[in-house]
């Protein structure tokens, strides 16, 4: 009887989901047909009429806006995917520097971890691209001549040149992740019991290779939960691009919707965009949660 009553109770809450979504499918409807304009997405198909500053691919504002929302979600990828490359180290070091010993690496990132948590990310963003790219003006800061240049045009690394607006971009949401992640890994660090730290240390080894070998293998099942959360939070916050005016999907979309009118068709495009994005994050991050679960249950 309890069994029937919770599957009748599931199955309620299912067609009142339906029933919802067929209302608001509905009322959609009708407001886009009181507006004169049909569901559809047959002007993707139609140029775009608008210049990109960034395009991985050949692009010009002929292209369509399918071809132009694509340059946009590759921008995104582009950026999203180097930022969590650099989140990750800037994270791993400032979490290990955090549970140091060493007053000056803990006191260090104690302080930085503080700033970053405590200031919004829009501000970060501001100061990366008004104050440390446009700032230099026409002056070129170059540490590693040959390898390494900087000036308000960007960063020019081996020959590969950054845009100013990446470039403030990709430092200001790998700085502001970083802070997260550290706390997420000095966490992760701090739940393995002392009893570990003890025994490694009474074998001889090194605090280095005790960290390495046998800490951080226990601390990754507490890491990889939290560290998956930042990581889907900072593909997010990469819509923030347009405040500094990178050409990402966000941007680009908005551009469109500004032109053609079809904020709802633009959305679902959006919505669609950002969903698959992270379902690879989570289900890859579920992924290696799973090998190092496993992985201890061995050790």
């Amino acid at each position: 009887m309890k069994q029937f009553n919770k599957l009748y109770f599931q199955l309620a809450l299912l067609a009142a989901v339906f029933i919802l979504l067929a209302i608001l499918i509905n009322n959609l409807t009708i407001n886009l047909s009181r507006a004169g304009l049909e569901f559809s997405f047959s002007w993707l198909y139609r140029p775009a009429s608008f210049a990109l500053a960034e395009h991985p691919l050949p692009y010009s504002p002929s292209d369509s806006y399918a071809w132009a929302l694509f340059m946009g979600w590759l921008n995104s990828l582009k950026v999203i995917i180097v930022s969590l490359f650099l989140a990750t180290c800037i994270g791993v070091f400032m979490g290990l520097a955090r549970t140091s010993n060493n007053t000056i690496l803990n006191f260090t990132s104690a302080i930085y971890i503080t700033i970053i948590r405590q200031t919004p990310l829009l501000l970060q963003l501001m100061f990366w691209y008004f104050v440390a790219f446009l700032g230099l003006r026409d002056n070129t800061f170059t540490p590693l001549k040959g390898i390494l240049s900087i000036s308000n045009q960007g960063i020019e690394l081996l020959g590969l040149n950054l845009s100013s607006e990446f470039s403030a971009l990709l430092f200001g949401l790998s700085v502001f992740a970083g802070a997260y992640i550290a706390e997420v890994v000095r966490g992760g660090i701090l739940s393995v019991s002392t009893g570990q730290w003890e025994a490694f240390r009474s074998l001889g080894l090194p605090e280095s290779s005790g960290l390495y070998k046998i800490i951080i293998p226990q601390a990754l099942p507490a890491i990889i939960p939290g560290l998956t959360s930042q990581y889907l939070n900072l593909a997010k916050n990469s819509t923030l691009a347009i405040a500094v005016g990178y050409s990402d999907i966000y941007a680009v979309n908005d551009t469109v919707i500004n032109q053609t009118g079809r904020a709802v068709e633009s959305f679902i495009i959006l919505l669609v965009s950002f969903l698959i994005l992270n379902l690879i994050i989570t289900n890859g991050m579920e992924i290696i949660n799973r090998m190092t679960l496993n992985t201890n249950k061995y050790q």
